[in-house]
């Protein structure tokens, strides 16, 4: 299968705690482009007190990436690629993301979004109403790592109620994170409760473990449902129309 989109990817380097090297970067794209994805954007942290990124450093870093790309390019085939960002839900990052400041997928109506791990925002469900009156659809990174949703994946329902789209991490599938990560992912899969899927690559390595968890999704949902997950829908969420742009071009 080929054609994958993958919505979540850390390859650019030295920016967050994804490839710390150009070269790292563009073995990653590299790998990905082996196991069928033909596109991939660029999700790197935007989190205050951690990862302090704005809108114009990660651009200036994804700019910063195009000479290892072209050389890269020049060795072998790489995937197309976008920049996002993996937005951390706190309140410096909300009003960038209601005052035009964020970075939304390509079409500039979608955006991924990022918790804390142990515990959801306070009125999560409102803000995220709030980023819909923006012409922003909140994208879920990773729902199955959650602590609250170990305990019960009913947690999500007014999310998704407010529009929210959940995106599988597929190395959940294979246990990367751990058994109650895994079980949450399965579980989560069999209520069809995924929009899409993604690889939350941050290193080249983690490609391999990516191929495998493939394979797992291909077994637990069939052929049909996993290029759903991997190509057609995240391709609808790449082209969802937004308010104002702020996506960088390809690269």
């Amino acid at each position: 299968m080929h054609g994958f989109v993958d919505l979540h990817c850390h390859w650019i380097a030295a920016i967050d705690d994804g490839a710390p090297t150009p070269d790292e970067g563009t073995q990653m794209l590299r790998d990905l482009h082996a196991v069928g994805f033909s596109t991939v954007v660029a999700t790197p942290h935007m989190r205050p007190g951690m990862f302090d990124n704005d809108a114009a450093a990660l651009a200036r870093a994804f700019q910063a990436m195009g000479p290892s790309l072209e050389q890269a390019r020049a060795a072998g085939p790489l995937p197309e690629v976008h920049l996002g960002s993996e937005h951390f839900l706190d309140d410096i990052v909300f009003q960038r993301l209601t005052r035009g400041e964020a970075l939304p997928y390509p079409g500039g109506g979608a955006v991924l979004i990022e918790f804390p791990r142990d515990a959801f925002p306070a009125r999560v469900a409102h803000r995220f109403v709030d980023l819909h009156r923006c012409g922003l659809t909140p994208v879920l990174a990773h729902p199955e790592r959650y602590m609250p949703v170990w305990d019960d994946d009913g947690c999500l329902d007014p999310l998704m109620d407010a529009g929210a789209l959940m995106l599988l991490d597929i190395c959940a599938l294979v246990g990367k994170y751990g058994r109650r990560a895994q079980a949450a992912a399965e579980k989560l899969l069999e209520e069809e409760a995924y929009e899409a899927a993604c690889s939350d690559s941050h290193r080249a390595k983690d490609v391999e473990i990516t191929a495998r968890a493939i394979q797992r999704l291909q077994a637990l949902a069939g052929q049909d449902e996993a290029r759903r997950l991997l190509a057609e829908a995240p391709q609808r969420i790449l082209s969802l129309p937004g308010g104002a742009t702020h996506a960088v071009g390809v690269v």
